[in-house]
């Protein structure tokens, strides 16, 4: 297994982190401080290194600090086996640029996979109470950090998705019609449907066993846990789902089916996990599911992705944050990142566990203080 891990992190104009540098443990990182100190904004900078976006879902306006014109993350990060550098810019009004070892990365798409990461957060929830959209994005985030052509057929489809929502307005608005152009779009939708499809289906297949086996460790109970990949493609092939609904998209001016129209049905014992799972539950599903993603990664990538545990103890009592700060400190994992408000508390949990790390505090005028 190729070894992955970052040796040093400096954040300029990043959110509210000024100029600060990290020199970072290869196994396990505690960042602590008070709420409102820039914990989870040195989680989200990473994330930003790996997917070049944030995890909050901020522009990247939004991540320049308050009358600053541009942000900088930079990072030196060993990866299999030799050291590189990898920074991204932001500035306002223009489109952000992606270094590795001093060459800028053309595409953005062509970045993803070469730092993956997993975060582990309170904004999780999501994925049980929203929409269908937030679950095909962990899908998405989850296979295209794994495989390029997956990434490039996603790309391609949306771009036609969008495309032939124009065309179908277009017609509306001008009372026409021409199935000829509609066609160039359609070709696009199956080809590139049929591999989102065929991977999506694999990965919910791959994922269910691991969900099951994390989510008994770490509730230390037998409920029966899974997940329904839900597809249109399941009954009838792209083309023929697109030629059904032809009518009826007309009218609606979109397209109303395919792939991104996608669900992952989450369940407890037979049950929707949303409506029977209690609080606790429900989290521990959660943090299941992403280890279980974090599994599948490091599967297919030869290299343990960085792991990113976002205020944990907001998530799980003192005992199962043990059981999984327990699961995480072996081989099978790379380096983690852990932020919590209560340095003595995680202090003493570390120790306790004999973890390999280093903490760093965050203190109310921004400082970083290693203890």
């Amino acid at each position: 297994m190729d070894k992955l891990f970052i040796g040093a992190l400096e954040l300029t104009h990043f959110k509210n982190h000024h100029s600060t540098r990290w020199n970072f443990n290869e196994k396990v990182n505690i960042i602590t401080g008070n709420n409102g100190n820039g914990k989870t904004n040195v989680l989200d900078a990473l994330h930003y290194l790996s997917l070049t976006k944030s995890y909050l879902g901020s522009t990247d306006g939004q991540n320049i600090t308050h009358g600053e014109s541009m942000a900088l993350i930079k990072a030196n990060l060993e990866r299999k086996g030799t050291s590189h550098s990898l920074d991204i810019g932001l500035k306002k009004g223009q489109k952000k640029k992606i270094r590795v070892d001093g060459k800028e990365v053309e595409k953005l798409a062509d970045h993803i996979g070469y730092l993956p990461v997993v975060m582990i957060s309170p904004m999780d929830r999501d994925l049980i109470l929203d929409a269908a959209e937030t679950r095909r994005r962990l899908v998405d985030a989850t296979i295209s950090q794994n495989s390029r052509r997956y990434l490039s057929a996603l790309i391609n489809y949306n771009k036609a998705l969008g495309q032939r929502n124009t065309t179908l307005k277009y017609f509306a608005s001008n009372r026409t019609f021409d199935a000829s152009l509609l066609e160039l779009y359609d070709d696009i939708l199956v080809k590139e449907g049929a591999e989102i499809y065929s991977k999506r289906k694999e990965f919910a297949q791959e994922l269910q066993p691991i969900l099951q086996r994390y989510y008994e460790v770490l509730s230390g109970g037998k409920e029966e846990v899974s997940i329904t990949y839900k597809s249109t493609l399941h009954d009838l092939g792209m083309r023929e789902l697109l030629a059904s609904r032809l009518d009826k998209d007309k009218v609606l001016q979109y397209t109303s089916v395919g792939t991104h129209r996608d669900d992952l049905v989450f369940e407890l014992g037979g049950y929707p996990i949303k409506r029977v799972g209690s609080q606790g539950q429900q989290k521990s599903f959660l943090i299941a599911l992403k280890l279980a993603q974090f599994e599948i990664g490091r599967k297919h990538l030869g290299m343990a992705p960085l792991l990113l545990l976002d205020d944990i103890f907001d998530k799980l009592d003192e005992g199962r944050v043990a059981n999984l700060l327990q699961l995480v400190n072996t081989e099978d994992f790379g380096q983690i990142f852990i932020t919590d408000t209560h340095s003595e508390r995680m202090q003493q949990l570390s120790d306790a566990l004999r973890l390999q790390h280093t903490t760093f505090e965050i203190t109310d005028d921004g400082s970083i203080q290693t203890l």
